[in-house]
């Protein structure tokens, strides 16, 4: 049977963590920049525990006001420091809590910006080798987070999303944008049939995009997260597709 993981991003004080919990395979945990606190982090690292869900840490920037997804002009070394910070807050908790992290996603427009950013990456991805060579690194398929971390010979784990449009380069389109975020699970779930089962996705502009991703990504903080989830999890095992962690 084919698989795929799916995951979704947690810990970031949405509602419903713990059902998502019991669908996903994977969940990335805001460590504190963006959202989260040592409470949240402690309980979605236990919830996942539970649940058998593979869990990664996912560092933004520090800029709760903004959910991490303003842009803020820092200097690529200040950001990795921000980013190891958030790794350090979350390794701690995750230690007491028994649940292995075992890679990393960043958030919001730091995301987006090292995909674009070669240089920006590596210097963060240099970063987390050095804090822990083992970590795997969870990024948007294609991009230069991608090729900055196979550079530095970290693992890696490309995903695709089920619930962002893409552009005709094959980065997501800004969510100032209309029709950035979907909310309808349909459009959702033909989105991941198509990245599980054809390996493509349909650009904004209609072109289409080839993929390569082993993770489809979702949102938890979408207010239509769960109906999503349950959409995609009841399709993919309709057309035969597991959900499973990806190998790593």
């Amino acid at each position: 049977m084919t698989s795929i993981d799916l995951n979704a991003d947690l810990g970031e004080g949405a509602a419903f963590d713990a059902e998502l919990l019991e669908i996903v395979s994977s969940a990335s945990i805001a460590c504190g920049g963006h959202a989260g606190s040592a409470e949240i982090m402690g309980r979605t690292l236990l919830g996942a525990k539970r649940a058998g869900v593979r869990t990664g840490a996912h560092p933004g920037f520090v800029d709760p006001e903004n959910f991490g997804r303003k842009r803020l002009d820092l200097p690529a070394d200040a950001i990795a420091v921000q980013v190891v910070e958030q790794l350090e807050a979350m390794a701690a908790i995750a230690e007491k809590a028994g649940q292995p992290i075992s890679y990393v996603k960043l958030h919001g427009a730091l995301y987006n910006w090292a995909s674009e950013d070669y240089a920006l990456a590596h210097t963060i991805f240099e970063a987390v080798k050095a804090f822990k060579p083992s970590m795997a690194i969870l990024a948007l398929d294609g991009s230069k987070q991608l090729k900055a971390a196979e550079g530095l010979g970290l693992k890696t784990i490309p995903e695709a999303f089920a619930d962002r449009a893409y552009d005709a380069s094959g980065l997501l389109v800004p969510r100032s944008l209309p029709g950035s975020v979907f909310s309808d699970p349909a459009q959702a779930v033909a989105q991941a049939l198509g990245i599980a089962s054809d390996r493509q996705i349909t650009a904004i502009d209609g072109g289409v995009l080839k993929s390569k991703a082993k993770s489809i990504c979702l949102h938890g903080d979408n207010e239509a997260a769960l109906k999503i989830a349950r959409a995609i999890r009841d399709a993919l095992g309709e057309a035969g597709v597991a959900i499973s962690a990806a190998p790593v």
